[in-house]
């Protein structure tokens, strides 16, 4: 057994927990009343988004199949068990923040009238009612990627192995719970999502069917952007903001469009960055690669940079 340290100063460790003591109390914004006992648990968070991946894009995260449809429903009800378990606590630990914060003051938003279990009750079961049509949008974007990638020679090959997938499967089901209006949660999802794939996409953005994520490292999706169907995005591009609008007190302004609206059928090439909550990409278009865009363009426009010429000299033969 390894001795217990009582080697340590304890008149200086009392001095500087009275010193933090007050900035935990005048942090009421930031925390729940019991700090340690009602923060949503992240690893419960992410522990429930792997299993509903799992389940959008089986062997994704659990490899291993089943003998039969009949078994394979037995195993889908367990997996979707487990996931409301594991989510249903977390919600309702995450309610309260919906009247926390600048922005919900200036909103005036009503609290729950319902306790917080049956609140995070009825969130779960329109959660899962949508489960089915969560599915049914995955499975279009595993053939987008497969139609728009000629290195993508199986349908398996992308559902197993493409990171912008991943990314796209995650957000489905964070979004879902973003528009349920519940808080942190979706974002700690989006986080994990974006160690594991390098794509940040923030769990607002709304996305349409058949989206591909082409190579995925460094993509960045605002909030309040909108994508429209059949849409495909290269590496390194941003969806971004101009600037931040701020209140008479300083204070960012909450819950406005800042970030651009992608139409049906666009092609975003590498490291472009699209700017502004104005910013409309007409459907049809192409954006050319490391462009920078902040104003409009209409249907069916092209829009590339200019790039320098360049030099090509051959050296002498030694």
């Amino acid at each position: 057994m390894t001795p217990v340290d009582t080697d340590h100063p304890t008149e200086v460790l009392q001095d500087c927990v009275r010193q933090l003591m007050p900035l935990y109390q005048d942090s009421s914004q930031d925390r729940p009343e019991n700090i340690l006992a009602e923060y949503p648990n992240p690893q419960e968070v992410v522990e429930a988004l792997r299993v509903l991946i799992d389940l959008l894009l089986p062997g994704r995260m659990n490899p291993g199949g089943c003998g039969s449809m009949d078994e394979f429903s037995v195993f889908l009800m367990r997996r979707l068990s487990h996931a409301w378990r594991h989510l249903r606590p977390q919600i309702e630990r995450s309610i309260a923040f919906r009247w926390r914060g600048h922005a919900a003051v200036l909103e005036g938003r009503d609290p729950c009238t319902k306790d917080m279990q049956a609140c995070s009750k009825e969130i779960l079961e329109k959660f899962f009612a949508r489960f089915a049509d969560l599915r049914g949008l995955v499975i279009d974007d595993i053939r987008a990627a497969y139609d728009g990638d000629p290195a993508a020679l199986t349908y398996a090959e992308v559902q197993l192995a493409y990171p912008g997938l991943l990314a796209i499967a995650a957000h489905r089901l964070a979004h879902e719970l973003y528009a349920l209006d519940v808080p942190v949660l979706p974002r700690i999802m989006s986080e994990w999502t974006h160690s594991e794939t390098g794509v940040d996409l923030h769990p607002g953005a709304s996305i349409g069917r058949r989206f591909f994520i082409d190579h995925a490292t460094g993509v960045v999706i605002g909030e309040t952007t909108e994508i429209g169907d059949n849409v495909k995005i290269y590496q390194g591009v941003t969806l971004g903001a101009k600037s931040f609008p701020l209140d008479e007190n300083g204070n960012p302004i909450k819950h406005i469009k800042r970030h651009p609206t992608v139409g049906n059928g666009v092609v975003i090439y590498a490291n472009a960055t699209v700017l502004g909550g104005d910013t409309v990409i007409g459907e049809g278009s192409v954006i050319g690669a490391s462009v920078f865009l902040n104003e409009s363009v209409p249907p069916n426009s092209r829009v590339f940079s200019q790039h320098p010429e360049l030099s090509i000299r051959q050296g002498r033969k030694k």
